[in-house]
């Protein structure tokens, strides 16, 4: 949605709407078709695969960068492309999503000079955490236009205050903490605690999707 958001040009349209305004040359200019698009999302564990999938049918070209390679028939039927790279990804990509954990690691990973390997006119969606974001380095690219549209909706810090300055930043599809906060996830968080509290007083194991850490070792799927 967030990306859709961005590539067409959503929220200008709207606003005229609302300031009972009629300029579709004035949202046009900035609006593109997401097909033939070259995205790449940062981080290929279980949202960015879902994400490759969920693209898949709107036919762009797919990449991905993760420490490790999806497996290989879910990479044929996304026809996704590994970069073990991610300074080499960045600059072939229109569109850039964000969706590696933060860790010691990837916090402040987009800083300006990161940023500056980007396409000019890039645009980015975070899902993962604003920490992994330089927060300046993302209002003054966005001013300079060097990011034509940045959208997400997690801030360092959370709650955003009044003053944050991706508030007021131009080019933005920002958004509170909102993402898993659906009725539908309610229902399934819900499900998903009563059914592990099921299985730990009847000594079962967990579904392997659900560890952190087994054993005392992180799960395979974080390491």
């Amino acid at each position: 949605m967030r990306i859709l958001i961005l590539v067409r040009n959503f929220l200008p349209g709207h606003h005229q709407v609302i300031s009972g305004e009629w300029n579709v040359a004035g949202v046009a200019y900035r609006a593109y078709d997401l097909e033939g698009k070259t995205v790449g999302t940062v981080g290929c564990g279980r949202i960015g695969k879902l994400l490759l999938q969920r693209l898949k049918p709107f036919n762009c070209n797919l990449l991905y960068h993760d420490r490790v390679k999806m497996d290989p028939q879910l990479e044929k039927e996304t026809g996704a492309k590994f970069e073990e790279d991610l300074d080499t990804m960045l600059p072939k990509c229109d569109i850039v999503v964000v969706n590696t954990p933060l860790t010691e690691k990837t916090r402040g990973m987009f800083d300006k000079d990161r940023i500056a390997k980007m396409k000019k006119g890039v645009l980015i969606v975070n899902n993962a955490r604003g920490a992994i974001m330089d927060t300046q380095a993302v209002v003054d690219a966005c001013s300079s236009g060097h990011i034509a549209g940045y959208s997400g909706d997690v801030w360092n810090p959370q709650p955003a205050p009044k003053d944050h300055p991706w508030r007021y930043m131009p080019n933005q599809a920002m958004t509170p903490h909102v993402s898993g906060t659906t009725i539908d996830a309610q229902l399934r968080y819900a499900a998903g605690v009563k059914d592990m509290l099921d299985r730990y007083f009847k000594g079962e194991d967990f579904p392997v999707q659900n560890y952190i850490v087994k054993a005392g070792e992180l799960a395979p799927q974080y390491r």
